[in-house]
């Protein structure tokens, strides 16, 4: 039985929404200076920006100024906080900092209010593209004022599946090549867009009838998570157990075509070798 809405979900839900905007405000006019900004490694393959913590200051503030004790969640500023223990915002203040980084237009804000590692409230400001997508628990998914509904895909051969490729980690690569060798010759294609946060979004748009991915931190999935369940699709791990905000690997359906995604991303079990 799903516990009833908490009575301080609207008032979360309105302040994730302020603070999205308040970030992409800032994203926004940053743009035009994209060419001269100072980009430092985090990895060989990873990068931020000062646009990155300033926006990810501006969530913060102005979260806790209006959710006083809560704690904050965040990519650049508290990425070893714990995302499923008390009141948290798990907040990635520029999904998608590659593309920004590039002038690539498929770049947003993710804000997902949790407690308990429950999801409870969630927005994602489509910066580049434009479109406010929230949620919260139990009250459905919106873009704007217009509710947001999965598709209805029902075939395979009319699927149209985001992903994300292995580039943190490349330990992984292997068994993605493997995923996708198997499902590029039965759907109608695959994109890889470069933000796991508007990728879930596009499901929960119906734009994507699935999304799969083999590890993402909890702020690139959280607001996503709750999204897409919220407009009627369903997401688990790679096993079928309900995702956590924790993070791992992460698969995101219309709810349909669910179980077929899953059977379609598992490795065929290797017999062992017979002794004889």
């Amino acid at each position: 039985m799903i516990p009833p809405t908490h009575p301080k979900c609207h008032e979360w839900h309105q302040a994730a929404i302020a603070a999205a905007e308040s970030a992409a405000r800032f994203i926004a006019q940053e743009a035009t200076s994209h060419p001269t900004l100072a980009w430092e490694e985090k990895s060989a393959t990873d990068f931020v920006s000062r646009v990155d913590v300033g926006a990810e200051e501006r969530i913060r503030d102005l979260i806790t100024a209006r959710i006083p004790g809560i704690r904050i969640v965040g990519e650049e500023l508290s990425a070893e906080a714990s995302p499923d223990e008390g009141l948290v915002a798990i907040v990635d203040p520029l999904d998608g900092t590659t593309n920004f980084l590039h002038g690539f237009p498929n770049y947003g804000v993710s804000i997902c209010i949790a407690l308990d590692g429950v999801p409870q409230a969630g927005v994602i400001h489509d910066v580049a593209r434009g479109g406010v997508l929230h949620a919260m628990r139990g009250h459905g998914a919106f873009v704007d004022d217009t509710p947001l509904h999965v598709s209805a895909t029902n075939t395979p051969a009319r699927a149209l599946i985001g992903t994300g490729i292995p580039f943190k980690d490349i330990t992984h690569a292997d068994r993605y090549l493997r995923q996708l060798r198997r499902l590029m010759p039965v759907v109608s294609g695959v994109r890889r867009a470069g933000s796991a946060a508007l990728d879930l979004a596009d499901v929960a748009r119906g734009r994507f009838d699935g999304f799969w991915e083999l590890y993402l931190n909890p702020w690139d999935l959280a607001a996503g998570v709750l999204l897409v369940r919220e407009a009627g699709g369903r997401v688990t791990d790679l096993e079928g157990r309900d995702a956590r905000l924790t993070g791992g690997p992460i698969v995101a359906s219309n709810g349909i075509l669910h179980e077929w995604f899953l059977d379609m991303l598992s490795d065929p079990v290797v017999p062992a070798p017979n002794p004889a």
